[in-house]
């Protein structure tokens, strides 16, 4: 069974997570430590479960769930995986930081691209991915079947659903992503976004205000 760790960081209050096994073996999710009291957070966690992370996943590439990423792939020296239509956004930080008056130097690294047709594994667990644009142009979350649970980033939240006025977003096509890659699972399911507390697609499907039929 693989386990789920989340940290709250960075004035944007964003979901990190670490999906980890009891053998060590971890990926890295959304890394949007933003102070070097926050990243060493992160390493010590990762220090005292003695975990090797093996890859950094990210549900999408805006600047609060990027704030880290240089720096995790600088100390882990491990492949990132984005949807290739988060490219753009990823290259578009340092400016758009700008905007929430934060200097964000431009990533420098390797990355890999990933999508719907991709499994991920974290041993032997298979990880499958759900393409969820609307928020993000390429925004992607992370679905452990096995366990009923997935990693939304921020397509949906707790009664609420990801802003959709930022660089691409679009509402119609989010919420089309939501009812049709996100309500299509079980109602057990565990939703952690990139925000807030954790849901399950059950009680948004009965008691989220943006997504209730008209």
């Amino acid at each position: 069974m693989l386990i789920l760790q989340q940290f709250t960081f960075n004035p944007f209050s964003e979901n990190t997570y670490i999906l980890y096994a009891p053998q060590g073996a971890a990926f890295l999710i959304d890394p949007g430590c933003f102070s070097h009291s926050e990243e060493v957070m992160l390493r010590d966690f990762i220090k005292q479960k003695k975990l090797t992370i093996e890859r950094i996943l990210l549900t999408h590439a805006h600047i609060d769930h990027v704030f880290g990423l240089q720096w995790a792939y600088d100390t882990f020296s491990v492949p990132i995986h984005l949807h290739v239509a988060e490219k753009e956004v990823l290259e578009r930080n340092p400016q758009d930081a700008r905007l929430f008056g934060f200097d964000f130097p431009a990533f420098e690294g390797q990355y890999t691209f990933i999508d719907e047709k991709t499994t991920l594994s974290l041993e032997g667990i298979p990880i499958t991915i759900r393409f969820v644009p609307g928020h993000s142009p390429g925004s992607i979350a992370f679905y452990i079947e096995s366990q009923a649970m997935i990693i939304s980033g921020d397509a949906l939240f707790h009664r609420s659903i990801g802003r959709t006025d930022l660089y691409k977003g679009n509402y119609q096509q989010l919420l089309t992503s939501i009812r049709t890659q996100l309500f299509s699972l079980p109602e057990q399911t565990q939703v952690y976004s990139g925000h807030g507390m954790t849901t399950t697609i059950g009680e948004e499907k009965q008691l989220n205000p943006f997504l209730q039929a008209n």
